[in-house]
């Protein structure tokens, strides 16, 4: 499978952004333009937004296009960034695509339609669509834990196949073995990323990952990380990241992730407020304790410009 050179590939670690909001809960524009300068600073190869960590299911479509429009305008034209789109039919989802791809997008994540479960084949009916009709990469995202919708290997050889569908984010337990099985039967032709909060990154990259798509509050710790294990330097990487691990792990918590990351940011001084929208919740006292102890075991540096 060969990728037009008018479209770019997504590998890496390209982080997904946190959607900040004040204290009363409006866009906080100027805490999304320092999130996007600290990926930049901490090493990002690209950024992603609306993303599952985005809490994408809460925003409004003039939301959508004010959170494009600020992150290429700091990240530049030559920064890789990529749309979620997560609606719940083809119409729907091409609506999202394309207001992607004219606010700056150049490459789409996409959920399949997860409210009424598709078969394979409209699946594969679904992505061609979007593919052809948006011009952008796609990335098709495996994530059964939240669609519902499984996606086996054979189906996503399929997926592959389409023109203009150009990578997978696999997300579905247990991802290191489903990532190699993609490998392998795509012949590394078509490239796999992880995700899942870089919980198994390794051992994603050691079966042919080329990238993956954490949440974004360490990602100046994860960047050197990765680049380790790009040169050969595995121990190293293994023994850093065990260190990061429970950060990691804590924010993989069904329903709190969202304030799990944004707490994080606010102490690091990235974003001034944690603030998360209905039905995502804010931190329990215990939840809060319980960083407390993760944060005094792994100390983050603060970052401000």
């Amino acid at each position: 499978m060969s990728i037009p050179e008018s479209r770019i590939r997504v590998r890496g670690l390209v982080p997904i952004l946190a959607t900040p909001f004040d204290a009363a809960g409006a866009l906080d524009v100027p805490g999304l333009r320092r999130l996007v300068e600290f990926q930049l600073a901490a090493g990002a190869d690209g950024v992603a937004v609306f993303g599952l960590a985005s809490e994408g299911f809460a925003l409004t479509t003039a939301e959508r296009a004010t959170i494009l429009a600020e992150t290429r305008a700091v990240a530049g034209p030559d920064v890789p960034l990529v749309a979620g789109v997560n609606a719940t039919s083809t119409s729907t989802a091409l609506e999202q695509a394309l207001a992607a791809r004219d606010g700056g997008a150049d490459a789409l994540m996409v959920l399949p339609p997860y409210l009424v479960k598709p078969t394979g084949g409209q699946v594969v009916d679904f992505y061609g669509t979007v593919a052809e009709r948006s011009g952008l990469h796609v990335m098709v995202q495996d994530a059964p834990a939240s669609t519902g919708v499984s996606m086996p290997v054979p189906l996503i050889v399929e997926l592959s196949k389409l023109t203009g569908v150009e990578s997978v984010k696999v997300e579905s337990q247990p991802t290191a073995p489903k990532v190699g099985e993609v490998v392998t039967a795509t012949d590394g032709e078509f490239d796999v990323l992880g995700g899942q909060n870089a919980f198994f990154v390794l051992e994603e990259y050691a079966r042919g990952a080329v990238g993956t798509m954490p949440a974004c509050e360490f990602t100046d710790l994860l960047a050197p990380i990765l680049a380790d294990w790009r040169a050969g330097h595995h121990r190293s990487a293994h023994e850093a990241f065990t260190q990061l691990l429970p950060l990691v792990r804590f924010g993989l918590q069904q329903g709190l992730a969202w304030a799990v990351h944004k707490e994080v940011l606010v102490r690091r001084g990235i974003i001034d407020y944690a603030f998360v929208r209905d039905p995502a919740g804010a931190l329990d006292a215990g939840s809060r304790a319980a960083l407390d102890s993760i944060l005094s075991l792994t100390p983050l540096p603060s970052w401000r410009t």
